[in-house]
C-alpha cells in the first residue's frame, strides 16, 4: 500500500474508541479506594498466631498464639508484652534482648501466621467467630456465616472495632473491609 493510499479512520470512530478507553477510569478509581487495608503496621493482640524466626538459631525459632494477657515468654529474654506492637517493633525488642549476652548480631523475623478471628452476629444463618483473611469484606463474612436470614436487613449493619478507649462502632456496607477482631452485627429489617 502506498503512502498516498493510506486512509485515516472516521473521526467519529476515534472519538468512540477514546471514550471507551476512558470509561473504566472512574470505576478503577473506585476500586482502588476499596483496596485491601494495608496491615503492615497491624497491631498484635490476643488471638493472633505469630512465628518468630531467629536465623541460625532453631532453638529460638517458634510459633505461638497470643493469649488474653498479650504477653509472651521468650527464651533468654523473659516476658514481652506484645499487645499493640507491630511485627517490626517486636523484632526490634527481640533483637535488643538477644544482642550482646546471647548472640552477637541476631537476625530476627516475626510474621503473622494467623490473624485473630472476627465475629459476626445477628441476622446471619451461622453467627460466630471466623478466621480472618486480608481483604475480607462484610459481604464475604456473611457468606462465611452461611448467608443472611430472611429477616436480615442489608442496610442495617454495624461494625465494632478496637478495644478500650480506641473502641468505635460505625454503620457499614457490604463492601466495607474488615480487620481482625472486628465484630459485625446484622440487624433485622422492618417487615
Amino acid at each position: 500500500m502506498k503512502r498516498s493510499e493510506l486512509q485515516l479512520p472516521n473521526p467519529r470512530y476515534l472519538l468512540l474508541a477514546a471514550a471507551l478507553c476512558l470509561a473504566p477510569l472512574p470505576l478503577m478509581a473506585e476500586t482502588d479506594s476499596k483496596a485491601p487495608l494495608k496491615i503492615a503496621n497491624y497491631q498484635l493482640d490476643s488471638g493472633d498466631r505469630i512465628a518468630i524466626r531467629v536465623f541460625g538459631e532453631e532453638d529460638l525459632s517458634m510459633e505461638m498464639y497470643l493469649g488474653d494477657s498479650g504477653v509472651i515468654n521468650y527464651p533468654f529474654i523473659g516476658e514481652i508484652d506484645v499487645t499493640g506492637l507491630n511485627t517490626s517493633e517486636l523484632e526490634r525488642k527481640i533483637v535488643a534482648g538477644l544482642r550482646g549476652d546471647y548472640l552477637i548480631n541476631p537476625s530476627v523475623e516475626v510474621t503473622i501466621v494467623e490473624y485473630r478471628p472476627f465475629f459476626i452476629n445477628g441476622e446471619v444463618t451461622s453467627p460466630g467467630s471466623y478466621t480472618f483473611h486480608p481483604g475480607l469484606t462484610i459481604n464475604k463474612a456473611v457468606a462465611m456465616a452461611s448467608g443472611f436470614t430472611p429477616r436480615a436487613s442489608e442496610q442495617k449493619i454495624t461494625v465494632e472495632r478496637g478495644q478500650g478507649e480506641k473502641k468505635r462502632t460505625f454503620k457499614a456496607e457490604l463492601d466495607t473491609r474488615l480487620l481482625p477482631g472486628d465484630i459485625v452485627t446484622v440487624e433485622q429489617g422492618i417487615f
